[in-house]
């Protein structure tokens, strides 16, 4: 493979990452000692937020929401309708079945919603609206009993109104103004509900992000996340315009906010660099620095010789979002593996995707998008088995069974087999193994 990167980024997605894991674990330690009182120490400290219960009210709701524009709501109702319309058409291509495996043996799969959700949604930088529909609506969907949102509060004013609409609308059960590790150290140790969380989900910055990968396995996650990503794949027929447009909106997120341009174009690279600042001088100051940063650090354009190359290099990074902005839509849709979400063609942007298209926009970064895919109404939902057999079933399954067993040399194994026999065959005699 012949490779050249024509922008190389500065850093990494690992960068800075030592230094996250040792305050996160300082504060998860802290609230699981002092509960809710510590987590509101922390809330002051951080969110400004000096309230006492961070529980919102439906009176709170409700006054939130009056001061949300009727289009805005519109938009928001817009974006609901799409997401949770295909999280239903994802949660209904998952089925319950059972199958008889052999004479008498039966084997099922049943498919049991999760009790407890918690939905972080991020309020920082910007009132990320669209986060809320994306957890929450899909949990509901999911056919979750409990969904805990919660949202970073702006001292007095608390969480943005807009978001609070999302997630009323969206379905949630409880909301709590409580941001960062805080917040979703709450959920997952069932602060001020009593509902521990079986499964934390939704995108955040380094120390949310650090904060779930650190609860893994206490409660389930949605993916491993870090900072977002947007890969876009160019060929010379390309409009270099969108295509630096394309990145810099995503580059906007965050200052480690990755922007990658895999192409077999070196013109079209060359132009999309010429363009790239000066799409970042028109944004407004905050935007603008943002991207500027994960530019310089963490952009990167890398041309191969072949379309083959590019789809092979666009594997190996396993974008968050990949645009494809090339001839042969068809060909590139069959070959890639590894992403978060394909956006395919000119006409798709992530921003759509992102806000209200319908897909969800929580999607694996860092690399995980090789071996997972994006939050869905399957996240929420465990895929269990069981089974159930006659007792002529069992005179071979218990055999092989005690036989397997003492070859492993686990005859505690084999006796549960033997067991059986004696009782549903006395006097008979089977071949148990040594």
């Amino acid at each position: 493979m012949t490779i050249e990167y024509i922008k190389k980024a500065d850093k990494t997605s690992s960068t800075g990452e030592d230094n996250t894991r040792d305050i996160v674990v300082k504060m998860l330690s802290e609230i699981e000692a002092g509960g809710e009182e510590k987590a509101l120490e922390y809330a002051r400290q951080l969110d400004g937020w000096d309230q006492g219960s961070p529980i919102v009210t439906r009176e709170k709701i409700d006054a939130a929401i009056s001061k949300v524009s009727q289009q805005e709501k519109d938009d928001i109702r817009f974006a609901y309708d799409r997401v949770s319309a295909f999280a239903k058409h994802q949660r209904d291509s998952m089925q319950e079945f059972e199958v008889e495996l052999s004479p008498g043996l039966y084997a099922g799969q049943k498919l049991i919603p999760m009790t407890t959700a918690g939905c972080y949604v991020p309020g920082g930088r910007y009132a990320h609206i669209a986060s809320a529909i994306m957890s929450v609506a899909t949990a509901k969907v999911a056919g979750v009993e409990n969904v805990i949102a919660c949202s970073v509060p702006h001292g007095e004013e608390g969480v943005h109104p807009a978001i609070l609409y999302a997630m009323d609308l969206a379905g949630a059960d409880t909301i709590l103004a409580m941001g960062g590790v805080q917040g979703i150290a709450a959920m997952a140790y069932g602060l001020f509900t009593g509902k521990p969380a079986d499964i934390l989900v939704g995108p955040g910055n380094r120390f949310v992000a650090e904060a779930k990968r650190l609860l893994f396995g206490r409660v389930g996650i949605d993916l491993f996340a870090g900072p977002t990503e947007i890969a876009i794949i160019a060929d010379a027929s390309a409009d270099p315009e969108i295509v630096a447009c394309d990145l810099v909106g995503q580059a906007e997120h965050g200052p480690d906010s990755p922007a990658w341009l895999f192409t077999d174009s070196r013109e079209l690279a060359n132009a999309v660099i010429d363009k790239v600042p000066g799409y970042i001088a028109s944004l407004p100051e905050v935007q603008r620095n943002a991207a500027a940063a994960a530019w310089k650090d963490y952009g990167e354009v890398v041309l191969c010789d072949t379309r083959e190359e590019v789809a092979s290099i666009s594997d190996q990074y396993a974008g968050e979002h990949l645009e494809v902005q090339a001839e042969d839509l068809e060909w590139w849709l069959a070959r890639l593996k590894n992403y978060g979400s394909l956006f395919v063609g000119e006409e798709a942007t992530v921003a759509f995707g992102d806000k209200c298209s319908g897909t969800n926009h929580i999607l694996p970064t860092k690399g995980a998008g090789r071996y997972t895919g994006g939050l869905s109404a399957s996240k929420f939902i465990k895929v269990v088995t069981y089974q159930r057999q006659s007792q002529q079933a069992t005179r071979e399954v218990a055999a092989a069974c005690a036989r397997i067993s003492r070859s492993e040399g686990m005859e505690g194994h084999a006796r549960t087999g033997d067991i059986r026999l004696e009782k549903y065959y006395p006097g008979e005699t089977f071949n148990l193994g040594k």
